[in-house]
């Protein structure tokens, strides 16, 4: 069901993207403050690969839809945690708009399957 994966490469995108989470949180020194913080941005960070990996392996179109669901609550969520990331560590706050612009961008390109997978179910 790669429906989406050669417009827009996001398999390679969202690695890219958790990556670039991965590394940003090893290059914070954490405390008893931003440890559960940045544990929560690594693992909503991460997910959003994951879930579009799964989506692409979906058994139904049904299951390929929840996927990007996900895929897209997973961008909101780590917009969340960039945000908070950002109170911990306010030197770095340029490093963390440049994912938070990545990740809206993710989000966008969800939303955007997500409005076209509804639409055609309305179609149908």
């Amino acid at each position: 069901m790669k429906q989406f994966s050669n417009n827009y490469d996001l398999e390679k995108r969202t690695a890219d993207f958790g990556i670039k989470i991965i590394r940003f949180c090893k290059s914070i020194n954490q405390d008893v403050i931003n440890k559960p913080i940045i544990s929560q941005l690594i693992r909503s960070g991460t997910s959003i690969g994951a879930n579009y990996m799964e989506a692409n392996g979906a058994s139904s179109k049904k299951d390929f839809a929840n996927k990007i669901y996900i895929c897209k609550k997973e961008t909101q969520e780590t917009k969340h945690w960039l945000k908070m990331v950002a109170e911990c560590a306010p030197e770095r706050k340029e490093e963390l708009r440049e994912l938070w612009k990545e990740c809206q961008e993710l989000n966008l390109i969800f939303q955007k399957i997500t409005n076209s997978l509804r639409s055609r179910k309305i179609e149908n």
